[in-house]
């Protein structure tokens, strides 16, 4: 993709100048410790572990696993995906934390420790151990570290999975049992890894799990002979599950389930052990196996799905006098403000996913002519009936000239302009191919006055093929518009309604301000990952790439 070339460094890879990195592989990260620091007075630690990567000497979040609640030996099941380039010397970073509240930022949660080692120590010596350390360099207690590195097939199959089971033992005295899965695969090492872990379901002997879907190469690494460990375990709140049963599978024997309903004995070795009589500790039942394909974000480009760009910029008082040099509407010719800075960084990428090159770029908080009342929705060109511009050229002069004409006012709001996009991607949805998604990107300097009907907009589109981008632009407090991201916490609207799936992501400016194509990368991350869930909630596969049509051969004398 496009915005994976703009990631490289000027010059290309750093200590080889004019060479440019090519992915020898992608591989897939694994995380558990043991013995964590234990951070709660009345109950144990809440570990999550987040990975960064040092990006030309910063160090940049790569992603987080989940939140496991007391447990100071966690065997986390969300993997991270990292590029693997040979050639270069890729430092990580593991840092875990004790999690007690659902804000984003970690700087309010316990540091139970961190490791920094290269990609590659990961994938020469794995499973690679170290002892956790403490950002004063000394070890934290005795918590340990091991990360594992896999290669990641191409494979797209995935297994849709339906579990249930019956007669599982009572483990709860005042209860039954509240029964959760855990699936295991055999490494090359002779460890099992955790590659899936269900819901628990509440007081139940008879639990039907929610259906998952799990990639053939995260499962059984593309081997369908591969030996798999199913655990079921009785969940109990301060972290010390007791285990039910297990059985042992193989992806082939799943895969009978396509046809007929599959089952396996839970047996618990320890009863198995002392009772001579002893059958089982309840059955498994996988009622139904259904193979479907996992279509990538490239698999919809290819199909000719178009990505319709639009921008909506902040107008309002707070950004300054444009007149006064060093605010932030401030049109310099030497040194493009930060508004132009992004559009430029985030437009040269997307632009080529949209055939047409023609963007609607849009203001809000201004006093507009020729009457200059205040809208929170119009065109930088003033021509609501046709507010395209030609390319990102195209965008940069109607910003220019629009800056000219206006008077920056307010309030802050940005719900007109969302719901603006999402009349288009509404009228998109009637369509049941996929051929169009939407991105707004919205630059804005300051906190949201409408906040809750901006939260309302965002969970009615989350329902659309949208996406939007927001963009902090200069030094406010953008604590606020973190709610609209719903990395860590699900996004309610006024009424309690969830979105359907998480279509915000928040960027601060000045945070990557200092390199265009790491800005453009970051801003972007995850709309590919929003593009395929979007096209998959709606079950709806990637159109058949048009043939190029055959050119008629022209025949030169020689």
């Amino acid at each position: 993709m496009s915005h994976n070339q703009q990631s490289a460094p000027p010059g290309g890879v750093q200590g080889r100048p004019g060479v440019a990195a090519q992915c020898v592989t992608k591989v897939e990260i694994r995380v558990k410790c043991l013995n964590l620091l234990d951070k709660d007075i009345m109950s144990k630690s809440d570990p999550m572990c987040a990975l960064y990567q040092d990006v030309q000497g910063q160090w940049h979040e790569i992603g987080r696993t989940e939140n496991i609640q007391n447990c100071l030996a966690p065997q986390f099941a969300k993997t991270f995906t990292v590029d693997y380039y040979f050639e270069e010397v890729q430092k990580l970073r593991f840092s875990v934390y004790d999690i007690d509240n659902t804000t984003p930022s970690l700087g309010d949660d316990d540091f139970l420790g961190q490791i920094e080692c290269t990609l590659g120590q990961v994938v020469a010596n794995t499973p690679f151990t170290k002892p956790l350390l403490l950002k004063s360099g000394q070890k934290a207690g005795k918590g340990q570290i091991t990360v594992s590195a896999e290669e990641i097939s191409s494979s797209k199959e995935c297994l849709l999975l339906d579990f249930r089971a019956t007669d599982l033992d009572k483990k709860d005295f005042f209860g039954k049992s509240d029964p959760f899965l855990e699936i295991f695969k055999k490494t090359s090492w002779g460890s099992w890894d955790l590659v899936h872990r269900t819901e628990y379901i509440k007081n139940t002997l008879h639990p039907t799990w929610k259906r998952f879907q799990i990639n053939m190469a995260t499962l059984c690494s593309g081997d369908v002979d591969k030996q798999l460990k199913v655990l079921c375990h009785d969940y109990d709140s301060d972290g010390s599950h007791d285990e039910i049963g297990q059985f042992f599978t193989t992806a082939r024997q799943l895969k009978e389930a396509v046809i007929k309903q599959v089952e396996w004995n839970c047996i618990n070795e320890k009863k198995k052990a002392k009772k001579r009589n002893y059958k089982n500790s309840g059955v498994i039942y996988l009622t139904s196996c259904k193979v479907v394909m996992e279509h990538s974000f490239l698999d919809f480009v290819f199909g000719g799905m178009q990505l319709n760009f639009t921008v909506g910029i902040d107008f309002t008082a707070s950004n300054g006098n444009p007149q006064q040099p060093g605010t932030l509407h401030h049109i310099d010719p030497r040194r493009p403000n930060e508004y132009e800075q992004a559009i430029w960084s985030v437009g040269q990428v997307v632009q080529d996913y949209d055939s047409d090159k023609l963007f609607p770029a849009l203001g809000f908080g201004a006093r507009i002519p020729p009457t200059m009342q205040v809208s929170h929705e119009f065109a930088l060109n003033f021509n609501p009936n046709n507010p395209f511009c030609t390319g990102v050229q195209g965008i940069l002069e109607a910003y220019k000239n629009c800056i000219r004409q206006v008077q920056l006012y307010g309030p802050t709001n940005i719900a007109p302009i969302i719901l603006h996009m999402a009349r288009f991607a509404a009228a998109a949805q009637q369509q049941t191919t996929a051929s169009q998604y939407f991105v707004l990107l919205i630059l804005s300097d300051g906190v949201v006055t409408d906040m809750n009907q901006t939260r309302d907009a965002v969970v009615y589109a989350s329902s659309l093929p949208m996406s939007i981008i927001i963009v902090g632009v200069g030094a406010a407090d953008f604590t606020d518009m973190n709610t609209l991201d719903g990395d860590d916490g699900v996004l309610r609207g006024t009424s309690g309604q969830p979105v359907v799936r998480d279509i915000v992501q928040f960027v601060p400016f000045r945070k990557f301000a200092a390199n265009g194509a790491l800005l453009a990368k970051e801003i972007l991350a995850e709309i590919p990952q929003q593009v395929t869930g979007y096209f998959k909630m709606r079950n709806i596969a990637p159109m058949k790439p048009v043939p190029p049509q055959d050119q008629p051969m022209t025949l030169t004398p020689s």
